[in-house]
């Protein structure tokens, strides 16, 4: 047997027509239409104002919203929005705030609802989060220039079909991009930079890299020309762990934005591509407020370093006790008659040496381990910091 399917206008007409004759008593028929009385008495009321078209069932739309935005401020969260592809509800708001300071802007919640509304936004399949490995001995940034982020963003095909390397610099305690500037990824091509940015904002503490050239290399300790350059100059260099780029969380995060809103899609030429990364970094720098800074911007909380960069290089200064040599061009040092092959990334630098005959030579470059001479097996260094660690 199937199910006796009720139409609701049905009901309605019934019920009010047989209403209207008086066929029983009021309380009677609306207990067999199954309603209350008082819903009975507010149909048979709308149907003798209006007649049949009053028991059409109505809009449930508020008469008033009260609450709701005006419109010069939804307009004004649109544009910011097309201003901003990037920036969402809280950074939208903050900026509002700034903008209007005497107006009432509204809540995260209600901009968020302002740009689904009119398809501003994209849902993202929600990742899980990952807190990655331990840090070891990394440092922890917490005042400016503590640790600066160096990596290359991924290359691109420009419009004009050259190949377009971005080198990126920032600091991980204020987000500060220091530079943004597209060249070659070799040592020629890095180093003029980096000379540039330590002229204009001095050397920090430590520069956090990966692995790949040319800041890493296969060879002693990890170490590249660039890098080894960097140590002369009293800087830690911190690798991160290879497969690992969440330990450089902060420098990756900062490359998405930078993609996203310099090069989708990429400037038809170099020039202005590089001229799209200048207008960027002013505006991620000066413009945009972060959460991670209690919505500041990056430049209310960077300031130069205090150790000064005027092309200088220090020489390593050892204990008495160590013997020095100095690495020769073809990246070798004499120690006790016999050669042993260290690594040309040092040629030119001075490495310190202790220890004896029977326990071997540690060999030292500044504070920086980079492995051991048995004194048995010429010409060989086995770079195996973790192993021998300093006592």
């Amino acid at each position: 047997m199937a199910w006796k399917e009720v139409d609701p206008m049905e009901e309605r007409m019934r019920f009010v027509l047989r209403a209207t004759r008086e066929e029983k008593v009021f309380s009677q028929l609306c207990a067999e239409f199954g309603i209350s009385r008082k819903t009975g008495y507010k149909w048979l009321e709308r149907y003798e104002q209006n007649g049949m078209e009053g028991i059409q069932e109505l809009t449930r739309r508020p008469l008033a919203s009260p609450n709701r935005i005006e419109g010069w401020i939804e307009e004004a969260i649109i544009k910011e929005r097309q201003g901003h592809r990037t920036w969402g509800p809280k950074k939208l708001r903050h900026k509002l705030c700034e903008r209007y300071e005497t107006k009432k802007i509204p809540s995260v919640s209600t901009i968020g609802n302002v740009l689904s509304r009119h398809n501003l936004v994209r849902k993202r399949r929600r990742r899980r989060r990952c807190t990655g490995p331990e840090r070891g001995n990394r440092t922890v940034p917490v005042q400016p220039n503590d640790v600066w982020g160096v990596d290359f963003k991924g290359w691109f095909y420009t419009g004009d079909g050259c190949r377009c390397d971005p080198l990126t610099v920032s600091d991980l305690a204020t987000r500060f991009v220091l530079a943004c500037r597209r060249t070659q990824p070799t040592v020629e091509g890095v180093k003029p930079v980096f000379r540039h940015i330590f002229g204009h904002y001095g050397l920090p503490g430590a520069i956090s890299v990966d692995n790949g050239s040319p800041f890493g290399s296969r060879g002693v300790c990890g170490l590249t020309e660039l890098s080894a350059w960097w140590c002369q100059l009293g800087i830690r260099v911190e690798f991160i762990k290879p497969g690992h780029p969440d330990q450089n969380g902060v420098h990756e995060r900062m490359h998405r934005t930078l993609k996203h809103e310099t090069a989708t899609p990429p400037a038809p030429t170099l020039e202005a591509q590089q001229r799209r990364f200048d207008r960027w970094r002013k505006e991620f720098n000066e413009e945009r407020p972060h959460e991670a800074l209690g919505m500041r911007k990056p430049a209310e909380w960077y300031r130069r370093s205090p150790r000064p960069y005027r092309g200088q290089t220090f020489r390593k200064k050892y204990p008495l006790h160590y013997e020095v040599r100095m690495v020769r061009s073809n990246g070798e040092i004499k120690w006790h008659g016999t050669l042993y092959y260290i690594g040309e990334a040092l040629h030119g630098m001075a490495l310190g040496l202790t220890g004896n005959r029977t326990m071997g030579y540690k060999v030292y470059f500044g504070e920086l381990l980079l492995g051991m001479l048995d004194g048995q097996t010429p010409g060989i260094l086995r770079p195996s910091a973790s192993e021998f660690p300093e006592s």
